[in-house]
């Protein structure tokens, strides 16, 4: 069983920079593949970025402007989100499972909270 909290979340203008954290309880967290989804208004939740043993894969909307980092130690990923733009505003959530690099949300059993991201024009 693993629990997920977001954080870092807000306003920011486009061109802004913001991180976000979610902090993994339970055991064996390096062991679980790490993803960040996110989901604006009226909008399915799409795939943002994903870290684990195959590396890193990320959404091509944002390649280039986010990265994903992960602390083993301190049991938290990272979400790095630079050159924000306004279609970046949405509902951001950590997801967390035992499969290898997949970028379906179906593939993911444990989410968190999500941390509310507003960039404004």
């Amino acid at each position: 069983q693993v629990q997920l909290v977001e954080s870092g979340g807000g306003l920011v203008q486009a061109g802004d920079s913001l991180r976000l954290s979610c902090a993994a309880s339970g055991r064996s967290f390096s062991s679980y593949t790490m993803a960040w989804f996110r989901q604006a208004p009226g909008n399915e939740r799409d795939f943002v970025a994903v870290i684990g043993w195959g590396g890193e894969y990320y959404a091509d909307s944002v390649k280039g402007r986010f990265t994903i980092s992960r602390d083993n130690a301190k049991n938290t990923v990272y979400l790095q989100m630079n050159s924000l733009k306004p279609e970046d505003t949405a509902v951001y959530y950590c997801a967390a499972d035992m499969v290898y690099f997949s970028s379906d949300r179906a593939k993911y059993h444990y989410w968190g909270q999500g941390t509310q991201v507003t960039v404004s024009s």
